[in-house]
C-alpha cells in the first residue's frame, strides 16, 4: 500500500488528468483539487518531470499568442498502462478500506465517528460540477 499512500497519491491523479486530456502543469496542478487541496504547482512540476523521466508522459512546448511558451504535457502508452495498473491496485485499496469502514460502522456505541457523514462529504467535494457521481 505504501505505493498509493496520500503522498504518492498525486502520480496516478496525473495520469489521470492526462488520460481526461492533454494539459499544462498549472492546469493540471488546478483540475487536481478534488484530491490534493494544496494544489502546489511545484510539486506538480516535479512529478511531471518525474513521470516524464519514465516514460509515462512526453511534453512538448507550445507558442502562445499571449504570454510565454507552456509545455503541455501527454499520457504515452505506457503511461495509459501504468494507470490501469494503478487503478486496479486502488480498487483493492478501495475494498479493504470499505471493509474496515464497514466493520467500524458496525461497533455500538455512540462515540464513534459518523462514516457516512465523512463520506457525503467526499463525494461532495470530488463531485464534477454538472455531472453526477458515476454518470460518464
Amino acid at each position: 500500500m505504501a505505493e498509493l499512500e496520500p503522498r504518492n497519491f498525486l502520480k496516478p491523479c496525473l495520469l489521470l488528468l492526462l488520460r481526461e486530456h492533454d494539459d499544462h502543469g498549472y492546469g493540471l496542478a488546478g483540475r487536481l483539487h478534488p484530491w490534493h487541496d494544496d494544489g502546489d504547482a511545484g510539486s506538480v512540476y516535479r512529478a511531471l518531470r518525474g513521470l516524464e523521466k519514465c516514460g509515462l508522459v512526453r511534453s512538448e512546448w507550445h507558442a502562445s499568442a499571449v504570454g510565454p511558451a507552456r509545455r503541455t504535457y501527454h499520457l504515452t502508452v505506457a503511461g495509459r498502462e501504468h494507470l490501469d495498473g494503478q487503478v486496479l491496485h486502488l480498487a483493492e485499496v478501495c475494498a479493504s478500506l470499505q471493509e474496515f469502514l464497514d466493520r467500524y460502522a458496525a461497533l455500538d456505541g455512540a462515540d464513534r465517528v459518523d462514516v457516512g457523514e465523512v463520506s457525503r462529504a467526499a463525494v461532495h467535494r470530488t463531485a464534477v460540477p454538472g455531472q453526477r457521481r458515476g454518470a460518464p
